[in-house]
């Protein structure tokens, strides 16, 4: 072998000797993020995993606590509302109860509160139904007959709720319109009528909308908690969202077992959740003291991204990482040990030295011919 290319060989082998520079594949350089004035340091800020981190953390999630303005919420009677179908019974007088005749379907004999809020009745007339208690219109009603029926007897019910309601969209399996009715509706119970896709649903992000504003409830933290959902009543107008779990996700690349995106659909998912779910790291090639989760990356224009490390050189490590809550988008990034860089470099640096050394004999045999 020539000795410039023997020479050469020897500089690049001293070189990546030296912190496996031109080894290939991704790396992430600590060093590099704390060098003061570096471009690593000016985009990503290190934070270590630590007991007091995770305690931060902890303290943040139990501060979380539902809005008082729908905790002390409490329905009134139920108003009669536009769409509603009432039946108006007069005991003893079957030709105002059952015009349509006894053996028809209660729809045929009821009364429909029509757009103005009114509803018509024999004998009366015109009567402003809507926005009325129940009791309210049948006092009304019975006190307005006395002027043709001697002290009558008068009953009101809702035969069909359409009036007052509550908009259910996203993730449920029933979405659509729940109607409110004489008995309060509270959400755990418009949830469960609704039902949830379990599989798609995004169980952290439910939206509560009601006059202009919107609460975001996270079912599984809020159930998990101990917190009381039946405590929310809902309200006509009210509209539910639960989102599609679609962005729930966290990356997972380097030296793991099987890296790619993987979805989650609970509040939260723990590090070490996140690394026994693509089957661990590779024992063989990856660094344990290089494990980072990288977050914040979507918006660098306005702060810094953050790097959390975890040393999981310990097997006792992965307790932190079991109580390290992951954020939707986070990536999780697994570097290369040392000498597994090493080795891709020779793997790299070795044939091409025997295509150069081909070359040069090659070279060498015509000139010597």
């Amino acid at each position: 072998m020539p000795r410039s290319l023997a020479l050469v060989l020897v500089l690049l082998l001293a070189t990546a000797t030296q912190g496996c520079l031109f080894a290939p594949g991704q790396q992430l350089s600590t060093w590099s993020i704390k060098r003061e004035g570096s471009r690593e340091n000016s985009m990503v800020e290190l934070v270590p995993i630590t007991p007091k981190l995770l305690a931060i953390q902890d303290a943040a999630r139990r501060a979380e606590q539902l809005p008082v303005e729908l905790t002390t919420y409490r329905p009134g009677p139920y108003l009669v509302g536009v769409g509603d179908i009432l039946n108006i019974t007069v005991w003893d007088h079957p030709e105002l109860t059952a015009p349509a005749g006894p053996q028809q379907a209660p729809f045929a004999n009821g009364r429909l509160v029509r757009p103005d809020g009114n509803l018509f009745y024999p004998y009366i007339g015109e009567v402003q139904a809507a926005g009325r208690t129940i009791e309210d219109l049948r006092s009304d009603i019975a006190e307005r007959l006395t002027r043709y029926i001697e002290s009558p007897q008068v009953d009101v019910a809702v035969i069909h709720f359409g009036g007052r309601k509550v908009t259910l969209t996203g993730a449920f399996d029933k979405t659509g319109i729940q109607a409110l009715t004489t008995v309060p509706l509270t959400l755990p119970a418009a949830v469960g009528e609704a039902g949830i896709d379990t599989a798609e649903a995004d169980l952290a992000g439910l939206i509560l909308k009601r006059d202009g504003r919107e609460y975001r409830l996270d079912l599984d933290a809020l159930n998990r908690g101990g917190a009381r959902l039946d405590s929310i009543y809902l309200k006509d107008g009210d509209q539910l969202h639960l989102p599609y779990n679609d962005r729930k996700r966290v990356f997972i690349l380097g030296e793991v077992v099987s890296p790619g995106p993987l979805h989650y659909k609970t509040r939260s998912i723990s590090l070490s959740e996140v690394i026994g779910a693509v089957s661990g790291l590779r024992q063989e090639t990856s660094a344990p003291k290089a494990v980072y989760v990288i977050r914040g990356i979507e918006d660098l224009k306005t702060r810094k991204a953050t790097v959390f490390q975890l040393d999981a050189k310990s097997p006792t490590a992965m307790v932190l990482a079991a109580h390290f809550e992951m954020q939707p988008q986070d990536v999780v990034f697994v570097g290369a040990a040392p000498i597994t860089r090493w080795n891709r470099f020779i793997s790299q640096v070795v044939p091409s030295f025997y295509f150069v050394n081909t070359g040069v004999n090659l070279q060498r045999n015509i000139m010597e011919r």
